[in-house]
């Protein structure tokens, strides 16, 4: 490699290192009657090196399993014990004392959820949130635990009065000033973030006609225009958490944090629930946490701000009511094998006995594969476009250049020379690298200019190859 080489490498060095990526967990829910032990349970997480849980309360033999295993743990003040807890100060107190004191830090509790979805609480609990929030907070200052462990709440959608485009995105008129000013005050104050639950997969569902899978899934597609901000976006979940980004701007509360604390896709649903399989669930979760791990999960809105995902759900849960695909949100069986597999650490080899998993394939880092799928070893690299022009422009030329990467194609006249952009040529050239040298998560980064998929991208009538043969 000749000196303009070298200066080229170390400059994806520095892109990459400058491009701080967010944290991936997951939400460890028990509403089953099948699931292992949490013993089991923390043995399974580090096996698969899960480093971040939310549970939905505070179980104290989930919390002692948890002990000394250095995963971070978010718990929750469940929806039926809201009200007494804002309405009583010392009740507040006692539940912080009895459920967080005993067990932090041997067990690194670094949150505390009150409530989940409250707005959305058939027993209209709306009114007791902010002030539940404060009084936790308050226990929280009585312990000097304050500084260690934030008080946030999950946020549904359905909090928005109107979320399409993103830049129209606003709460709805019962809560804006009432409940999210006050709350959204709190959480800047306490240096805490908003917890939101975003899942594309219900979007897509109710407008399939409307919005593209590839939209959905993180996969290459055209994008969308915000015609009221001039932004494009690539993928549903960047639109869908901008329009909350929005709504707390126009609050002029757009500098508080947001932590996506659910998201997922289903692996199963009933004939009617478009778009609930295996292989889009893999599809979704997979290019999520590349996306994430790579860097790149900052937004248009918020290009810079690295978000903290936590994935719905560890389990298939058995006895979750509603429809089949409430059921099948799981990354993982109730006996531990592997719903579709995937790493969570990119570039770390991980072969996961403890998972149940004897389909005979192994992980390469960031790759996802359902295990139904006999095809399911095929992986490529993809430009992400929120990376932007000029990033994507250097790696561009770099990967046909000193890279080494066969660009042939989509020279101009060439069979993949169209659409003529530079997210698809980026797009085939960093493929190209990335099959030439052995399809490790390393080879597709590009200084957070690319990540990988399972799916096979078509651009425009030219589809990438899965090999260099």
């Amino acid at each position: 490699m000749g000196p303009l080489g070298v200066c080229f490498f170390l400059l994806f060095c520095l892109l990459s290192a400058s491009s701080e990526g967010g944290t991936i967990g997951v939400n460890y829910g028990r509403v089953a009657d099948n699931l292992p032990s949490p013993s089991s349970v923390v043995q399974l997480l580090k096996a698969n090196n899960i480093t971040h849980v939310k549970i939905f309360d505070a179980n104290s033999e989930v919390l002692n399993a948890l002990a000394g295993s250095d995963i971070e743990v978010t718990v929750m003040v469940p929806n039926q014990l809201l009200q007494t807890t804002a309405t009583s100060p010392s009740f507040a107190a006692l539940w912080v004392q009895d459920n967080v004191a005993p067990y932090y830090p041997l067990t690194k509790i670094q949150a505390i959820a009150v409530g989940n979805e409250i707005f959305d609480d058939p027993t209209n609990l709306t009114s007791y949130l902010v002030q539940a929030m404060i009084n936790v907070q308050a226990a929280l200052v009585k312990l000097d635990l304050d500084n260690d462990i934030k008080v946030s709440t999950p946020v549904a959608l359905s909090a928005l009065q109107s979320s399409y485009p993103p830049s129209a995105g606003a709460f709805r008129t019962d809560l804006a000033e009432t409940v999210m000013m006050p709350m959204l005050q709190f959480l800047r104050k306490t240096g805490s973030y908003l917890m939101v639950n975003v899942y594309p997969f219900f979007a897509y569902e109710a407008n399939a006609n409307d919005i593209s899978l590839d939209y959905a899934l993180f996969r290459p597609n055209a994008g969308v225009l915000d015609s009221g901000s001039g932004l494009t976006y690539y993928n549903l979940l960047d639109a869908q958490v901008d329009a909350v980004v929005y709504a707390m701007s126009a609050l002029n509360y757009d500098d508080v944090p947001i932590s996506i604390s659910e998201t997922g896709w289903p692996s199963e649903g009933d004939p009617n629930e478009l778009g609930a399989d295996v292989m889009n669930a893999a599809a979704y979760v997979g290019n999520l946490i590349s996306r994430v791990q790579s860097g790149t999960c900052g937004t248009p809105k918020r290009p810079h701000c690295n978000m903290d995902v936590y994935l719905f759900a560890l389990f298939n849960e058995n006895q979750k009511p509603g429809p089949t695909s409430e059921r099948n949100y799981g990354m993982f069986y109730p006996n531990k094998q592997k719903v579709y597999d995937v790493n969570f650490i990119l570039g770390n080899s991980n072969s996961s006995s403890s998972s149940g998993n004897n389909n005979g394939t192994s992980n390469n880092g960031g790759n996802v594969r359902s295990s139904s799928n006999g095809n399911s070893s095929e992986t490529w690299c993809i430009a992400d476009p929120s990376a932007g022009k000029e990033r994507l422009q250097m790696a561009l030329d770099f990967a046909c250049g000193e890279g080494g990467a066969d660009c042939t194609a989509i020279q101009p006249g060439a069979e993949c020379y169209e659409p003529n952009t530079i997210e698809a040529h980026a797009s085939y050239a960093f493929n190209n690298y990335y099959q030439k040298n052995g399809k490790g998560s390393w080879n597709c980064n590009f200084g957070g200019a690319a990540y990988v998929v399972s799916q096979a991208p078509k651009i425009g009538k030219c589809t990438l190859p899965s090999s260099t043969n």
